[in-house]
């Protein structure tokens, strides 16, 4: 390798430290990327990938309508009547409530893609209720954040328009292609929580943990469910279910339905149009923001790495190996889910490598879907493990336990997810 190969590879060692550090992910992101362009002699490399992840059609549409929608589904309480309407018929199910809620969870995500928004919603509603039907705090947390990873199926997730782009296929087809695979690791899930709770006795709470959450109220199920507010959390991925597999005259992008969405959510809810409108429009910039943020510095970051010459060197290295598969394999599951645990988040890792290393795929005997589709994932299996994640960090406030009592319950399920997923997925 060149010397500014070997420069490329210290550089990513001080990245990680500095996103274990939880320095500003963005701003991490995007000096490495643009410090290894200078030194190569290629400034306008970094700028010039700046400037065409910016206008990435594709992506900002669906991820600023999706997070618009995600804001006025919270702003008008529509994603709690959602989770209390799935709650309701299942306060009576004993130590099975743990999968249960996982499952909900899981199903919410999907409808409401942020982790942390989804956690905020189920989380204060279902909690308290596995709590006082005898489940230990740390376990109700575990349950939802092991219900987090839904997201993955979700047409309005960031990372499937990202691999959708780059794979030059409708979203919908990728979420499709990943779908057995999602679901298998969700089943480890659901089927790990349980045996580490029944394990750790989390069906039998002492004194003393009740005691310490009895000090905190709220959370309780709205008590008058409203049927189409509940309703319209699933709107936007009704209409792109149907149109995409079904019903041809539906057939949309995700932006159009997540306005769709909006518009049915507005009618129902009779809020103030004002406040909704900017409400929604407020959404579309924070989703611009903090998650075409983080595409942004990524592509930075990857062109850093292709001006240095690492990525030529590791393609390079990849195809002169007999194992190249292999290779590929496990360093696209197991590298972003490592990584996702130790800086607690799943994007940074995922787009770089998605970004810099998923578009030669073919070069080494795997399809540019799959490989794309192994590492969000693996990131999204790591993070859910990660005690530094925000998510998590939400949820043990929710549960009133440290972090890491969450993190323990989640940790060997997503450890056997991640490694049969490298096994399988090809």
């Amino acid at each position: 390798m060149s010397i500014t190969a070997w420069i490329a590879v210290l550089v990513i060692i001080a990245t990680i430290y500095c996103l274990i550090k939880r320095y500003e992910t963005r701003l991490v992101l995007f000096t490495a990327g643009l410090f290894l362009c200078c030194i190569s002699m290629k400034p306008m490399a970094a700028l010039d990938q700046f400037a065409k992840s910016m206008t990435n059609a594709s992506l900002i549409m669906a991820i600023c309508g999706a997070m618009g929608f995600a804001y006025v589904v919270t702003h008008t309480s529509c994603d709690r009547h959602l989770v209390s309407l799935l709650a309701a018929p299942l306060k009576r199910l004993g130590i099975l409530l743990i999968p249960a809620a996982t499952a909900v969870t899981f199903f919410v995500n999907i409808a409401i893609p942020s982790a942390a928004g989804c956690a905020a919603a189920v989380g204060a509603t279902f909690i308290p209720v596995m709590i006082r039907a005898g489940i230990r705090p740390a376990a109700a947390g575990a349950a939802i954040l092991m219900g987090t990873y839904g997201s993955i199926l979700s047409p309005g997730m960031s990372h499937n328009n990202f691999v959708a782009g780059i794979s030059k296929m409708n979203v919908m087809d990728l979420i499709s292609l990943h779908t057995p695979f999602s679901l298998i690791m969700m089943g480890i899930g659901l089927v790990g929580i349980t045996i580490v709770c029944l394990v750790l006795r989390d069906n039998k709470p002492t004194a003393e943990e009740l005691a310490a959450y009895s000090a905190k109220e709220g959370g309780a199920p709205i008590e008058k469910i409203n049927f189409l507010k509940a309703l319209a959390p699933l709107i936007p991925l009704i209409i792109l279910v149907l149109g995409n597999k079904y019903v041809p005259a539906l057939k949309m992008g995700v932006a159009q339905a997540m306005v769709l969405g909006a518009i049915f959510t507005l009618l129902v809810s009779w809020c103030d149009p004002q406040k909704f409108s900017k409400e929604f429009f407020r959404g579309m910039g924070n989703g611009y923001g903090d998650v075409m943020g983080i595409i942004i510095a990524a592509g930075v970051f990857a062109a850093g790495l292709r001006s240095a010459g690492l990525i030529d060197a590791f393609v390079t290295a990849l195809k002169a190996s007999k194992a190249s598969n292999e290779l590929a394999r496990w360093g696209g599951s197991l590298g972003p889910f490592v990584l996702a645990v130790i800086t607690g988040s799943g994007d940074a890792a995922t787009f770089a490598f998605n970004e810099a290393v998923t578009p030669h795929a073919v070069d080494f005997g795997m399809q540019v879907p799959n490989l794309g589709s192994l590492a969000l994932i693996s990131g999204s299996l790591g993070r859910t493990m990660s005690p530094i994640a925000g998510v998590v960090i939400l949820l043990s406030g929710l549960a009133m336990v440290p972090p890491i009592q969450l993190v323990k319950r989640t940790a060997v399920p997503m450890i056997v997810a991640v490694i049969t997923l490298a096994l399988i997925m090809v």
